[in-house]
């Protein structure tokens, strides 16, 4: 497929003292010198650096020996300043060097697209075109990826016409990157024509072409087209099935993924990790758990994705025991307790009732974000320490993190639990006016429960009235609870009503309600209540209790003799 030409945009203005600095070396063509061993020595010196700062130790020297504007160098250079992730260096690099050409502006590029600065990216593309620098095949695909990321649809079709002037339509490359793009900005049907159009060479050569297209069949819901390319592929890798049992989960297709995971003819970590937290993701968390520990019966080593779906699966459904031998195997087999594994042992230590034991996993994390804070304070509040949870929330805005929505839902529900009804409103207001973080039906719901945990029903009925939005059923189930506790029957009827005009047939209202009139002797009441259920065919949900014995949970229900 060949989109109609279409002018690139320019996303940034471009400043003029940056076009003509170094509009009057790019012009100039050099032909090829071999290296020298000043040049090997220097780049082999700029492959060992560990840090930015020995990375300017090197330029430095590089200066003295007056090699600064040998291209080869200098791109390794700006190649190195990237992975460090120092990008500002980097375009200074560019910047002071007097005939930039493809090579340099490709590693900039990259540089930027692998440290998800995408408009710049951009940005600098748009600058080599004005400088009458020519594209290669090593220049698109980091455009077309960080146009992907922003979802730039009609800027990646200006690319793809760009790629067949400058004649790299056809790179093999070029075109696995023309694919992604069209799948990341939601063209599926351009990307599958730009697969179709590809010769059969380039589909032979390189499966990755195969791969990203099922992947994308597979985010959109279209199994049935990935699972044709999957039987169409002329060799499937590991990978390909990794993609369609991806899909399978995520469209809650488990039974399927399963059949397609035991088809596998070598199953690597990631075709493990993909099951694990595909039942983790749709409610199986047993079954992701027990999915983990058979991976390590069959010798193969988990990533730190497969940890991560573990332990969250431990937190889900209360498997302590299991989640401390995640714990001792991390450290028994030298896994780094990164930020995400410990987010996960904190949120598992949380969940299942070990505050101590979570708060130590989180004052050994050496690098903590929004997420660990967050997490931590969570924990704090739903353990019932509301000062403790006040003062990690004040400490994490120390560090210079700002908190976000999720964040003030932890506070709020600390507010909550501890009844510290002035405090939650002021963090309320803190949260709107201070932070600017539009309220969602959750925060609503969090102050709606602070006034009724603690009596204040006619507020709490007030507030509702008074929210911009239109309260939903938790809303209406929050002050039908706290009507219930504290046996405020007119307005349990009316939050009752509320309730059943949003879901008729939900059967919570009706047996609140039923306890609700229960407790103050209203049994004729009791009776027309359930006799209604019973005409309607509303059934309450069975309630489930979880025990945890000898390293498995165990499950049980009223009258259960299944154990």
């Amino acid at each position: 497929m060949r989109p109609r030409a279409t002018k690139i945009p320019a996303k940034l203005p471009l400043p003029k003292s940056l076009i003509s600095s170094l509009q009057s070396s790019t012009k100039k063509k050099k032909c090829y010198i071999p290296q020298s061993p000043l040049e090997t020595h220097f780049i082999s010196l700029i492959h060992s650096s560990n840090s930015t700062l020995q990375l300017k130790q090197i330029h430095a020297k590089i200066i003295l020996h007056n090699l600064s504007n040998n291209s080869r160098i200098t791109t390794q250079l700006i190649s190195s300043s990237s992975l460090h992730k120092s990008t500002e260096y980097a375009l200074l690099i560019l910047r002071n060097f007097q005939s930039p050409n493809v090579y340099l502006f490709n590693a900039l590029i990259r540089g930027f697209s692998d440290n998800t600065h995408f408009k710049k990216s951009i940005f600098y593309f748009n600058l080599m075109l004005r400088l009458s620098v020519k594209p290669n095949w090593l220049t698109l695909p980091f455009v077309l990826k960080s146009v992907g990321a922003l979802g730039f649809c009609r800027l990646g079709m200006g690319l793809h016409s760009g790629a067949v002037k400058w004649g790299l339509e056809f790179d093999s490359f070029v075109r696995v990157s023309l694919v992604d793009m069209y799948v990341k900005v939601g063209f599926l049907e351009f990307a599958q024509k730009v697969f179709d159009e590809s010769c059969e060479s380039v589909k032979l050569g390189t499966v990755l072409l195969w791969n990203v297209l099922i992947g994308g069949w597979c985010k959109a819901g279209n199994l049935r087209k990935a699972l044709e390319l999957l039987e169409a592929m002329p060799e499937r890798s590991t990978v390909s099935w990794n993609c369609l049992i991806d899909g399978f989960m995520r469209n809650g297709k488990v039974d399927t993924a399963v059949q397609f995971f035991d088809r596998i003819p070598g199953k690597n970590v990631a075709s493990w990790t993909t099951m694990i937290s595909g039942f983790s993701q749709n409610g199986y968390d047993e079954k992701a758990l027990s999915m983990f520990f058979r991976m390590l019966e069959d010798g193969v080593r988990p990533n730190d994705l497969s940890i991560v779906s573990a332990l969250s699966a431990c937190a889900k459904f209360g498997a302590f025991e299991a989640g401390k031998w995640i714990h001792d195997f991390i450290w028994k087999n030298g896994f780094q307790v990164n930020r995400a594994i410990g987010n996960a042992l904190v949120a598992m230590y949380s969940k299942c009732g070990d505050i101590e034991s979570a708060n130590w996993v989180f004052s050994q994390m050496e690098e903590k974000d929004l997420l660990s804070w967050s997490v931590m304070i969570w924990g704090w509040a739903i353990h019932g320490h509301f000062d403790l949870a006040i003062q990690y929330f004040e400490q994490m805005e120390l560090t210079g993190i700002e908190p976000d929505g999720v964040v003030f839902l932890s506070v709020l529900t600390a507010c909550s639990h501890s009844g510290q009804v002035d405090r939650g409103l002021e963090l309320f207001d803190l949260m709107r006016l201070d932070y600017s973080i539009e309220p969602t039906m959750k925060h609503y719901s969090l102050v709606v429960d602070l006034f009724g945990r603690s009596g204040q029903l006619d507020k709490a009925l007030s507030f509702i009235q008074s929210m911009p939005i239109e309260p939903d059923l938790v809303i209406w189930g929050t002050l039908f609870s706290a009507c219930r506790a504290h046996k405020n029957i007119e307005m349990a009827e009316l939050a009752s009503v509320k309730i059943l005009e949003l879901e008729p047939k939900h059967p919570g209202s009706f047996v609140f309600l039923s306890n609700v009139y229960a407790a103050v002797g209203r049994w004729q009441d009791v009776e027309r209540i359930r006799v209604y259920m019973k005409h309607k065919g509303v059934k309450k949900d069975t309630g489930w209790s979880y025990i945890e014995a000898e390293g498995r949970v165990h499950s049980f229900v009223a009258g259960d003799h299944y154990h």
